[in-house]
């Protein structure tokens, strides 16, 4: 490797360095995805342990409280401006926006709620229903209780919908153990089998649309069907009358 090309290399080292990494924005909506996403970049800034287990390093922590701030209203940083830690800092913005123990367990009790009644419509799609879980299962992180993958499984499984996937379902738990199997795991099997019964209605559908062509053409065609509309026009006379026709001559009747 040449000269120029150790430089193109090591700049481009530089460039998707921890200086590259951008802190994002708090507001009053998006505390649960700013502390997931803040704890990366304070992860990559090599910085975390200031906050948790909250180690001492003054050149460290100072890097965290700057990286915080740049990551919070003006109107935060002036609330908590004074707090010389960086632990201190983080503690009181999950104070100021996740609430109290008492509050937080209310709102813990409402997410668990919520998440105990989910169902799957059946007009979801698997990536969506997935959505679903996954958020609630975050914000239930950020309030301090996580919920365990069996029961995510568990949760799943049981919240498909069963006209449509109670044989994949029974499957998959006969074959598997649902308490070391990965929810991932369980997802990409579900999402293979949403597209193969996908193609099989799609199939199904035009196979339906064809028989019923072909009905129509048979009923249309068919001896009965001609024989009926002759029978019915026989026997007619002139401006639509009947007329009898035995032995003597034909009456108008």
């Amino acid at each position: 490797m040449g000269d120029d090309e150790e430089k193109d290399a090591a700049i481009k080292a530089k460039e998707i360095g921890p200086s590259s990494i951008k802190c994002p924005m708090l507001n009053n909506t998006n505390y649960t995805v700013w502390s997931i996403r803040m704890k990366v970049a304070l992860k990559v800034h090599k910085v975390w342990e200031t906050i948790d287990p909250g180690t001492k390093d003054d050149d460290k922590n100072n890097m965290a409280i700057a990286l915080l701030f740049q990551s919070i209203p003006e109107a935060l940083i002036l609330q908590v401006g004074d707090l010389d830690t960086s632990k201190g800092v983080w503690d009181a913005i999950k104070a100021r926006h996740v609430g109290a123990d008492r509050v937080k367990e209310a709102r813990l009790q409402t997410l668990m709620a919520e998440f105990d009644r989910l169902k799957m419509k059946e007009t979801d799609k698997i990536d969506d229903f997935v959505g679903k879980i996954s958020e609630l299962s975050s914000k239930s992180v950020a309030l301090g209780q996580t919920i365990e993958e069996p029961k995510l499984v568990k949760k799943f499984l049981k919240s498909l919908p069963r006209k449509r996937y109670i044989h994949i379902v029974a499957s998959l738990e006969q074959v598997l153990d649902l308490n070391t199997t990965s929810f991932e795991d369980i997802v990409g099997r579900l999402k293979a089998y949403e597209e193969r019964i996908s193609e099989k209605v799609e199939e199904e559908d035009q196979t339906e649309y064809n028989d019923q062509g072909k009905l129509m053409y048979v009923n249309t065609n068919s001896p009965q069907y001609n024989q009926d509309n002759y029978g019915g026009n026989r026997g007619r006379g002139r401006g639509g009358s009947f007329q009898w026709r035995g032995r003597g001559r034909g009456v108008r009747l």
